[in-house]
């Protein structure tokens, strides 16, 4: 039997996401242009730009080409179609951003926060940075993507409070506090997670596709990537290696969060890190020093061992505030060197990646929900 041919509408359908998705590439093009980056016959591209204007899709900006020949019309994303929402809730507070379809940022906005402010306080600060960013923007906010810097349950999105976390913010609902103020979809993880995706897609593990990704700054995280794809297990917990036992700096075993405890390197009546506290405590060549390089080492080498015996990743990013102190990672390049299945260590690269990798997710969110929007439009 003969395969079906395609029908007018998917083939329109069709026709109309290759255009758009050439829009998506470049802020502005002639039909002529179009039709030389996707391969279309002009007709073609000219047709299917009439629809996705009627649909509101697509709009003449009103430049024309110069010099020789025919004059071109130069066409564009419609800005009415909204932008994508990306929030990041820390400790110094919520930053949020606006982008495009093209992934410029076109607005920012920031609430400052406590070290614990609670719920209300948090969900009042990323409602306020998201109305005062939608008012702003042209179409409204048609999806949203938060990076926070808790555990996130897979299955709700809301904040998980765990034992000793740094920064607790209690049972917040991020989804809860943007759907009345976002159109599509709201997706939340934690930051650690987003930072992997930002260092696998431009930094230092780009075109890698099993690597960990480990964060050392005022609280602890780690991130397993496998086939290209952020492993969040069951609950979404997946790499909260805080309570991880390893060795302690008398060589006992003890929780990783307890041998900063045990240094004295931990914020006052805070389980969070003194960065300042511990990048003194590792400086210098004096025995103190070193004892103290060494027992870190120690420390993080047995949880990158066992990240090694569970993942097998071809490398381990490390990043975080001390992350890559110099005299920390020569230690630790020698003590993890010597273990049965050492894997490359590597320095992260991505400056504030857990906005990066939440921001490559909301233009994602934005460009298919672009499309999804164009399918009606084939039917006329």
């Amino acid at each position: 039997m003969p395969p079906s041919k395609p029908s007018l509408e998917m083939l329109r359908a069709l026709t109309d996401e290759n255009v758009l998705r050439a829009l998506m590439d470049q802020p502005r093009m002639t039909r002529a242009e179009i039709a030389a980056h996707t391969g279309l016959s002009k007709p073609t591209v000219s047709d299917s730009v009439q629809r996705l204007s009627g649909a509101g899709l697509v709009v003449d900006t009103g430049e024309r080409t110069t010099g020789r020949g025919r004059v071109g019309l130069y066409y564009a994303l419609a800005p009415a179609f909204g932008a994508a929402l990306v929030a990041g809730i820390t400790p110094r507070g919520v930053t949020a951003e606006v982008v495009n379809a093209h992934g410029q940022v076109t607005g920012r906005a920031h609430a400052g926060l406590g070290r614990t402010p609670g719920a209300q306080k948090a969900a009042e600060a990323l409602a306020e940075v998201a109305g005062r960013l939608r008012s702003s923007s042209a179409g409204g906010l048609r999806a949203a993507v938060v990076s926070a810097a808790d555990p996130v349950d897979r299955a709700t999105g809301r904040l998980v409070q765990l034992p000793d976390a740094p920064f607790l913010v209690g049972d917040l609902d991020p989804v809860a506090v943007l759907s009345p103020l976002v159109a599509g979809p709201v997706l939340v993880d934690n930051d650690i997670n987003w930072a992997a995706r930002a260092e696998g897609h431009s930094g230092s593990a780009a075109d890698v596709d099993d690597f960990v990704y480990l964060h050392l700054g005022e609280g602890l995280g780690c991130a397993v990537v496998q086939d290209g794809a952020v492993r969040r297990g069951h609950h979404g917990l997946s790499g909260e290696i805080a309570h991880l036992c390893t060795a302690g700096p008398d060589g006992t075993a003890m929780p990783l969060t307890e041998v900063f405890a045990a240094l004295g390197l931990r914020r006052q009546a805070s389980t969070a890190i003194d960065v300042a506290a511990l990048r003194s405590a590792i400086a210098g060549d004096d025995e103190a020093a070193q004892r103290t390089r060494t027992v870190l080492a120690r420390a993080i080498g047995g949880v990158l061992a066992a990240a090694v015996a569970l993942a097998d990743p071809e490398l381990i990013v490390i990043g975080g505030e001390w992350g890559g102190c110099p005299p920390l990672r020569a230690e630790l390049d020698r003590h993890f060197g010597r273990s049965p299945r050492p894997a490359r260590l590597v320095a992260a690269e991505v400056a504030s990646p857990e906005l990066a990798g939440a921001r490559l997710r909301a233009v994602e969110e934005l460009r298919s929900l672009l499309v999804r929007s164009a399918r009606p439009a084939a039917h006329g």
